[in-house]
């Protein structure tokens, strides 16, 4: 039952305290403060009591925060997504203080802001065109666009003929709910999904939906999209294993994905440990929905006396291990595709609606430093920097903290001097661009205020937040925290590239605070507790209870980053494997020409047999000779930056990426400056069935090459992040 809450401050906008007693006769203590994007202040007088309460060095707001803290030291009240113990209370305690601190130097910080974004226009819909509106912008977002607009697109079709049984369900969904919206609302005509995944008809005494364009999900998913052209639509070209993809670009027909885990329930199995395994070759839904006993949903007995999280160690496969650095852009931008389809289909296997809410649109600044977009900072930077990957300006914030602030007490809780942190923001909107802005003057402290204000004026959350309720259910059904992994590692998959690697360089400079704990007092909980309002905020209105869940969700998540950071952002292997099989059907898809264009090729070869001029290249193309001087396995590597330009390799089975290096090393190390340069490169999988791969130096190169045989091998400098 709901018992009545405890307000701070005269009205409802204010923090507020709730308490809620369950079952088992244990109190929960919840604590409420919204962190949308703040609004400047009312000029009511009513409000001057509160503004005076809020600041920072006022007197008037702490003891009220330590009064409600010592409340959640008592040993009836625990969390209500962990279990509390004596030893975690000062901790908790702290952390909400922060929370309350933070959110007060964001409103006031709102007010020295030199504009805000400016909304979008929004049209009014109604709730059913919303849902059809929002599946159909998901199709988009997963690049499938071709499904609503019926264009015939070789990077669609291919990315069908790759996705696993659950991924290819997830579509399904999605699909059939768009279709049936947009037959309701009598827009124009949508296709048939079974032109799409190619479901036969039905006998004639079966029972048959009534919609032809909904599929039924609970019928046996034994003929899924390996899809060509025919006759204008896709059709089924071949089924999806009822195997495991593993990273080699194979199933093994000995293991089933059930084989894949433990007899044990994979929920059950995944309870926090000190140490367990994580493996990236074998999809994360096809794991949960082939374990045995899935349904049953046990809680885990993690609790937090020693407010530790598991160790992971992720199973290196005979590939290595790969960052999402390691790959080319168009990969890269496969890859997301392919990791919001994963995360879909991995809440479906839980019966969790990943569903985003059709949040309001803000254009951002075009100009300046503050509110602007990543995406606009880096095209500017980049005119300077080609390779960069981090706004400047964000490094530039980094440097600064680094260089005085990182022992600094409590460097992310202060809120530096107010005037000088608004004029620096005036600077340097209207300096930085153009390099005149003088860092020597700034100190930590402003550096860390503005680096928060950063984060919380981007026209977009640096995180989805819209994805934070599925989140939610999910730590609901138990705080396994493999399973929290495997969501979070999707959802950061999935990010655009600038958001991706910006959380990364965030992450590491946060690990470099967190590791001066002893001097500076910033633990993994202040700084996830902190900056949770910072990289996580919505504009959306909710309840004081949802908010509450918002703010303790994000908080985790940070702290989830920060603390598998190593291995975080590291490609899973099956993924990497769709995009070889993406590349492969697209290759395939681009020979299948329209039978004109076929018929006037065959007239054009057939003339061209009985030319001398042309009759010797049609004998050999290019990939076949280039294919037929290499024996088979053996591969040239060309090192065009070093004075040993290429060389052939014999690999055998155990021969690795730092192997083939080792060897052009002893070759180019008569000079420093040659040894130099061999140091900073890397051997490159390039062409193929793949863009552009940076190799791990424990990679097997047969494995690759067997995997690849039509690539190329290059030696080169890696780029830095």
């Amino acid at each position: 039952m709901l018992v009545p809450a405890f307000v701070l401050g005269p009205e409802r906008r204010h923090a507020r305290l709730t308490m809620e007693v369950e079952d088992s006769g244990g109190v929960v203590l919840t604590a409420y403060h919204s962190y949308a994007r703040p609004q400047p202040p009312s000029s009511e007088p009513r409000c001057a009591p509160r503004a005076a309460a809020s600041h920072p060095g006022s007197r008037k707001s702490i003891p009220r925060c330590r009064r409600i803290n010592r409340m959640l030291s008592n040993e009836s009240l625990q969390s209500p997504a962990f279990s509390r113990s004596n030893s975690q209370a000062s901790v908790d305690s702290a952390s909400m203080e922060d929370f309350w601190r933070e959110i007060e130097s964001a409103k006031e910080s709102s007010m020295g802001a030199l504009e805000e974004p400016t909304p979008a226009e929004a049209k009014p819909v109604d709730g059913r065109m919303l849902e059809g509106e929002l599946e159909a912008e998901w199709l988009e977002d997963v690049g499938l666009s071709a499904l609503i607009s019926g264009d015939e697109e070789e990077d669609g079709k291919a990315l069908l003929s790759t996705l696993t049984r659950t991924q290819a369900a997830a579509v399904k969904k999605r699909y059939n709910t768009y279709t049936q919206t947009m037959r309701k609302k009598n827009k124009h005509p949508v296709r048939d999904v079974r032109d799409i995944f190619g479901v036969s008809e039905s006998p004639p005494g079966d029972t048959c939906d009534s919609h032809p364009s909904q599929l039924d999900d609970t019928r046996e998913e034994k003929e899924l999209p390996g899809i060509i052209k025919t006759g204008g639509s896709l059709s089924i070209l071949e089924t999806i294993p009822d195997t495991p993809v593993h990273s080699n670009g194979s199933a093994d027909p000995g293991q089933s994905v059930q084989n894949a885990v433990s007899d044990d329930d994979y929920l059950e199995k995944n309870i926090s440990s000190e140490t367990e395994e994580l493996s990236y070759e074998v999809s994360y839904s096809e794991m949960v929905t082939e374990a045995p006993k899935r349904n049953k949903l046990k809680k885990s007995d993690f609790k937090k006396e020693d407010y530790v999280l598991p160790k992971f160690i992720v199973q290196k496969t005979r590939f290595g291990l790969t960052e999402a650095g390691d790959l080319s852009a168009e990969d890269m931008k496969k890859i997301r595709h392919l990791s919001l389809i994963e995360l879909t289909a991995f809440f479906d296997a839980f019966r969790i609606q990943l569903k985003r809410n059709k949040t309001e649109k803000v254009k951002g600044r075009d100009s300046g430093i503050f509110g602007v977009p990543l995406t606009v900072l880096l095209d500017s930077d980049r005119k300077k920097d080609p390779g960069v990957k981090v706004p400047l300006v964000l490094q530039k914030f980094f440097e600064k903290v680094e260089e005085s602030g990182l022992e600094s007490e409590g460097i992310f809780r202060l809120s530096g001097c107010t005037a000088k942190v608004k004029q620096y923001r005036e600077e340097l909107d209207a300096k930085f661009n153009a390099d005149k802005f003088k860092w020597d003057k700034m100190c930590h402290r402003e550096a860390a205020v503005m680096l928060k204000a950063f984060f919380r004026e981007l026209p977009t959350s640096l995180f989805p937040v819209e994805y934070i309720p599925a989140f939610i259910s999910l730590m609901e059904r138990g705080p396994h925290i493999k399973v929290q992994f495997q969501a979070l590692h999707l959802m950061v998959m999935a990010l655009p590239d600038a958001n991706r690697d910006t959380a990364q360089a965030l992450m590491t400079f946060f690990n470099k605070v967190i590791a001066n704990e002893s001097k500076n007092r910033m633990s993994i909980w202040n700084i996830s507790t902190i900056m949770a309002p910072n990289l996580f905020f919505s504009r959306s209105k909710h309840s004081d209870c949802e908010e509450l869940v918002l703010a303790n969700t994000a908080a985790h998540i940070i702290r989830l980053m920060l603390k598998y950071q190593e291995i975080l952002w590291k490609v899973p292997a099956f993924l990497i494997t769709q995009v070889r099989r993406m590349n492969e059907a697209t290759m395939l898809l681009k020979k299948q020409l329209p039978s004109v264009k076929k018929l006037l090729r065959r007239k054009t070869i057939e003339r061209g047999v009985t030319s001398p001029k042309t009759s010797k290249v049609l004998q050999k193309s290019p990939s076949t000779r280039r294919m037929s001087d290499v024996p088979e396995g053996v591969i040239r590597v060309h090192a065009p930056l070093l004075s040993k330009v290429s060389m052939a390799i014999q690999l055998n089975s155990q021969t690795t990426a730092k192997d083939i290096l080792a060897k052009f090393h002893c070759e180019n190390s008569h000079g420093s400056s040659e040894y130099i340069k061999i140091q900073n490169q890397r051997l490159y999988e390039i062409g193929g069935n793949i863009g552009q791969h940076c190799l791990d130096p424990d990679a097997y190169i047969l494995d690759i090459y067997h995997a690849n045989p039509q690539a190329e091998w290059v030696i080169k400098p890696q780029p830095s992040v």
